[in-house]
């Protein structure tokens, strides 16, 4: 049986890639997403580090990238939620203290969702926007005494009754901090607010979201916050917050003259200057002396297809929200390529192969298209064009494992 190996980078980081397989079968449609995942990694999750995971959204750096600390932060050891149960229910609980300060402030605010995140917490809210001045406010009032927290089941509510709707199965439950407010919420939370260190919490910024992430639905007021065991941590965290804003990649570009998104030519469209240029021809180059050693052959294919292509591949099905609007050429539907994959099974497929010529390899740096929506948009990690390290290796059965083996120590050598 033939099989083929996908690699894409992952475009959230520079630092990972994944291989996908998918059975002769699906050459003949070409149909993707391809099944049967395997991801390989180039290091290892550890339980407590000495380094945080940088807010990608808030100052333009990967969620997988670390900063050690220095200075008087250095015997600072930040955990994570994956490591810190109790620093998740603190999080997760300092989101709901939070909503009910801003409802004490403001009476008339709704609640929507507030969720954990990787560094805090956020909550949205349906009300006018908020100011820093407003913030301050907020995190004056948030107060932490010894109150129990209430698990209730409930049957149904008259908040939030459109997620409420969207609950068919699992059990409704809502939280009350003492008798002074309460929450629909899944949890977990800690069992009594005076367990949280006031000092450990800070309330960072607030912006823009929609419900649900509907455009066309309201837009809320986010309120961010971050949450702590203790205070050490939470001024290692700032330091490192503060050594993230000078290292700001769009700050950056623009200091050293790297790049530019130019609002006449449209958001999320990348100017590479010259100086920026250089630099990406260097990576290319390494990367395409690398791929040549390892067996790859390099392709170039079209930036634009046949729409019937993309719904063959199944991209159109799948993905269809991600992609532009389809182009009429000659009565012809016509799509702007968001993928390279259904272009490599194409050049796969022009003629007939031997099992001799097994594993072929092809890799190719390609430019994709993607739609995404204006408010999404964030310096070089959410734009609406960008090239990709994309690959697929044609390979039989008895391959599969020593082509993953060299497709590691590949991504190795690379990064």
């Amino acid at each position: 049986m033939l099989l083929v190996l996908q690699r894409m980078a992952a475009s959230h980081s520079l630092f990972s890639s994944s291989l996908k397989l998918t059975s002769i079968h699906l050459l003949h449609h070409h149909r993707c997403p391809l099944k049967r995942i395997v991801s390989i990694s180039r290091g290892f999750r550890r339980t407590q580090i000495r380094a945080l995971s940088l807010y990608q959204k808030s100052y333009g750096l990967s969620t997988t990238t670390s900063a050690v600390a220095t200075d008087s932060t250095d015997s600072a050891v930040l955990p994570t939620n994956e490591s810190s149960e109790r620093l998740l229910r603190i999080r997760h609980t300092c989101a709901h203290v939070m909503a009910m300060a801003v409802q004490k402030l403001f009476p008339d605010a709704k609640v929507t969702i507030g969720p954990w995140i990787e560094n805090g917490f956020y909550y949205n809210f349906d009300m006018e926007p908020l100011t820093d001045k407003d913030l301050k406010r907020i995190k004056k009032e948030m107060k932490f005494p010894e109150m129990k927290l209430r698990e209730e089941s409930w049957l149904s509510m008259n908040l939030k009754m459109e997620i409420l709707d969207s609950i068919r199965e699992d059990p409704i439950t809502a939280y009350h901090i003492g008798s002074e407010w309460w929450d629909l919420c899944a949890g977990p939370h800690v069992e009594f607010t005076g367990n949280i260190n006031r000092k450990a919490v800070e309330l960072e910024s607030v912006a823009g979201a929609y419900w649900r992430g509907d455009e066309k639905k309201p837009m809320l007021q986010r309120i961010y916050g971050t949450a702590w065991e203790n205070e050490e941590q939470l001024k290692a965290y700032l330091h490192f917050k503060e050594e993230a804003k000078r290292r700001d990649h769009r700050r950056l570009g623009q200091d050293l003259d790297l790049f530019s998104i130019q609002d006449e030519a449209g958001g999320g469209l990348v100017f590479w200057h010259p100086k920026g240029a250089i630099v990406r021809h260097i990576i290319e180059d390494s990367w395409k002396k690398i791929h040549v050693q390892h067996g790859y052959d390099l392709l170039y294919t079209p930036h634009v297809a046949r729409a019937d292509l993309w719904k063959t591949s199944g991209h159109l099905d799948f993905y269809r929200e991600n992609m532009y609007s389809q182009i009429t050429i000659e009565d012809v539907l016509y799509q702007l390529r968001p993928m390279n994959c259904p272009y490599h099974i194409l050049v796969y497929k022009r003629k007939p192969h031997s099992y001799r010529d097994f594993p072929i390899r092809v890799a190719e740096l390609g430019t994709v298209y993607r739609y995404e929506l204006s408010g999404s948009l964030h310096g070089l990690f959410r734009v609406r064009g960008f090239t990709q390290d994309d690959a697929h290796i044609f390979c039989l059965d008895h391959e599969i494992k020593d082509e993953i083996k060299d497709e590691y120590l590949r991504i190795r050598k690379s990064h």
